[in-house]
C-alpha cells in the first residue's frame, strides 16, 4: 500500500482546518470576500492608500524639498503666518520658516518608512521566537517563554525609550527599538495558534509518515497559524506609527531640528501653541488619521478571518 492511500491529502491553508468548506472557496478567499462586503474595511483602505500615495510621491507632490526653508523671510518673533495667509503657502510656515504642506508631506514619508521597517523587525523575531516554541515545545518553549515574559515585564514604550537612547539618535534605532517591543506580541500569538494546530490529525498523519520536526513545521503548522499574525501585524503598524511619533516628540529621532517627521514636528510646535497652533493640530491629525485607516483594515481582517463570524 502506497503512501498515498494511508494519508489523504495533507491539509493547506485551502483544505486544513481553517478552511469552511469548498463550498465558499479557499480560506483566504473567503476571508478576502468579507473583507470587501465590509465598510470599515474600505475606509481603512483608501485611508493607507493615500497614505502610501503621498508617501511614495512625496518628492512630486512637496511644493519645497525636506529641508528646505523658503519663508524665513516671513518669520517675526512673535508670529507665524498661518493658514491661508500667505499664498505660496496654504498651511502657514513653521517656525524654522518651512512649508508645513511640504513637511506633512514629507513627514508621511519617513512616518511610512519607519512603520513599515520596526513592524518588519518585530515580525520577524517574534515569528523566529514563536516558530521555536510552538515547533519544539518542551524546555525550548520554556526558555523562548521565559525570554517573552522579560520583555513583556518592561512597558513598551519605556522598552522603546531605552533601547533607543542605549542605539542612539537615528531612525535606524527607533525602527529596532519599536520593533524589538513588538516582538513578544507576535512570538505569543504565533506559539499560541501553533500549539492549537499540533494535535491536529492531519499533523498526527504527517509524523506517522515519518516527517521530521522542520518538514512538518514549515509545510504544514506555520501556514495554518500564520494568518492571525498577519492580522496582528496590520493592527501593530497603527501602533508603530504612533510610536515612532513618540519618540521623535522624544527627541530621539536624531537628525536637524528642521527634519520634517510628524513627532518632530509635535516637539518644535511645543513653544509655538499660543501664536500657531495649527504647527501642532496638523500633524496630529496626520497620526490620528493614518492610525485610524491601519487599525480599521485590521479590525476588519481580524473579524474575516474569525471562525466565530464565518458561519454568519
Amino acid at each position: 500500500m502506497s503512501a498515498a492511500e494511508v494519508l489523504p491529502t495533507v491539509p493547506t491553508p485551502e483544505t486544513g482546518p481553517a478552511a469552511s468548506g469548498r463550498r465558499s472557496g479557499s480560506f483566504w478567499g473567503d476571508v478576502l470576500r468579507r473583507v470587501r462586503r465590509n465598510p470599515a474595511a474600505w475606509i481603512g483602505g483608501v485611508v493607507i492608500a493615500a497614505f502610501v500615495l503621498v508617501a511614495l510621491l512625496a518628492p512630486w507632490l512637496a511644493p519645497y524639498p525636506e529641508l528646505a526653508t523658503p519663508g524665513r523671510e516671513y518669520l517675526r518673533p512673535t508670529s507665524l503666518p498661518g493658514i491661508g495667509e500667505i499664498p505660496e503657502f496654504p498651511l502657514g510656515i513653521d517656525r524654522f520658516g518651512g512649508d508645513v504642506v511640504s513637511k506633512l508631506i514629507w513627514g508621511a514619508q519617513a512616518s511610512l518608512l519607519i512603520g513599515i521597517a520596526s513592524t518588519f523587525f518585530g515580525l520577524l523575531g517574534g515569528m523566529v521566537l514563536g516558530a521555536l516554541a510552538g515547533a519544539f515545545g518542551g524546555w525550548v518553549d520554556t526558555i523562548v517563554m521565559r525570554v517573552v515574559d522579560i520583555l513583556l515585564s518592561v512597558p513598551h514604550l519605556l522598552l522603546a525609550v531605552s533601547i533607543a537612547a542605549v542605539l542612539g539618535r537615528t531612525p535606524l534605532a527607533i525602527m529596532i527599538a519599536i520593533g524589538v517591543a513588538q516582538v513578544p506580541i507576535f512570538a505569543r500569538l504565533l506559539r499560541s495558534s501553533m500549539l492549537g494546530q499540533r494535535e491536529a490529525d492531519y499533523v498526527l498523519a504527517a509524523r506517522t509518515l515519518g516527517l521530521g520536526t522542520g518538514r512538518i513545521t514549515m509545510s504544514h503548522l506555520l501556514p495554518n497559524s500564520v494568518g492571525p499574525v498577519i492580522v496582528q501585524a496590520t493592527l501593530t503598524l497603527a501602533t508603530a506609527v504612533i510610536d515612532a511619533a513618540a519618540l521623535s516628540f522624544l527627541g530621539l529621532g536624531g537628525g536637524r531640528p528642521e527634519t520634517a517627521e510628524w513627532g518632530r514636528m509635535l516637539t518644535y510646535a511645543q513653544q509655538e501653541l499660543a501664536i500657531a497652533p495649527q504647527l501642532a493640530f496638523l500633524p496630529g491629525i496626520c497620526i490620528m488619521i493614518t492610525a485610524l485607516g491601519f487599525t480599521l483594515l485590521g479590525e476588519a481582517l481580524r473579524e474575516a478571518m474569525d471562525p466565530r463570524t464565518r458561519k454568519r
